[in-house]
């Protein structure tokens, strides 16, 4: 096998995201350390990262394991900062482990946010660059890889040195809002769900069209319960804020699911009951 760019990977987050990445630099990488909350959140990670590791040729989920201090991250190579979607944040993470990990290369997961902003706002813009990955990691091949001006070459080609070893295709694209995949899928699952609201078709039924009528994988409306309904708002808000087009917000049947606490999968409730 080549060698790899990262042999100490650090991935912060617990999520779907952070430990589907997790099974898949072990592949790659000797050492992958995971920053969680809590102890809870630890052996949950865990538990999946093992699980997903099954199905990974190659994946060794005992190259992988968990810490809750921040300090554990020093000599890492590469942190990819999986965590939740508000700009201040992720910031502030990328911050504090570039302090703890000075001559780390700085990931971010994000599917909404600029990644020129977040490296400014962390101290690290030379070291911050786009790595947006889609869910399950595991199985989508596709890493879009973001890497504003002041990223230097030689961080771009480890970044994609090392989605070549871990098997993904990666396509660089520009720092604007969506970047290039969700900046043309969003649009049509929002006017999916703003068609169901019209006609009052089941959810079912409109997902069926879509895999049935077209071939599609998944219908919108489970796409976006996979997603992740909060995550879809951000994505909604960041691609208005840019174009000014009212339709790039999520319409009010995911408004109202969101606020009811229902965001799809990982709640257990969406527009599809996982309970």
């Amino acid at each position: 096998m080549t060698a790899t760019p990262y042999e100490f990977v650090a991935i912060a987050g617990s999520g779907t995201i952070a430990t589907g990445l997790a099974a898949v630099a072990s592949t790659s990488s000797p050492r992958v350390l995971m920053l969680v909350r809590s102890e809870e959140s630890a052996n949950r990670a865990l538990t999946a990262v093992e699980k997903a590791c099954r199905r990974i040729p190659g994946a060794d989920p005992s190259r992988v394991t968990a810490t809750l201090d921040i300090d554990d991250l020093a000599g890492a190579d590469l942190l990819v900062e999986a965590v939740i979607e508000d700009a201040a944040v992720k910031a502030d993470l990328l911050r504090r482990v570039s302090a703890v990990a000075p001559a780390a290369d700085l990931a971010t997961t994000t599917s909404s946010l600029s990644i020129t902003r977040l490296g400014e706002d962390s101290g690290c813009a030379d070291r911050v660059y786009g790595l947006h990955v889609f869910n399950p990691v595991p199985a989508m091949k596709l890493v879009e890889l973001i890497f504003p001006d002041a990223v230097g070459d030689e961080v771009a080609e480890r970044a994609h040195d090392w989605c070549h070893l871990i098997e993904k295709t990666a396509v660089e694209v520009p720092d604007t809002a969506g970047f290039a995949v969700n900046r043309l899928l969003f649009p049509y699952l929002f006017d999916a769900v703003r068609y169901q609201e019209r006609t009052g078709l089941e959810a079912a039924a409109v997902d069926q069209c879509m895999t049935l009528g077209v071939a599609h994988p998944m219908g919108p409306l489970a796409l976006l319960d996979l997603v992740g309904l909060d995550v879809a708002i951000a994505i909604g808000e960041a691609l208005n804020a840019e174009s000014g087009n009212p339709d790039h917000l999520a319409p009010a049947t995911v408004q109202d699911f969101v606020a009811a606490g229902h965001l799809g999968r990982k709640s257990g409730q969406g527009f599809y009951d996982y309970s």
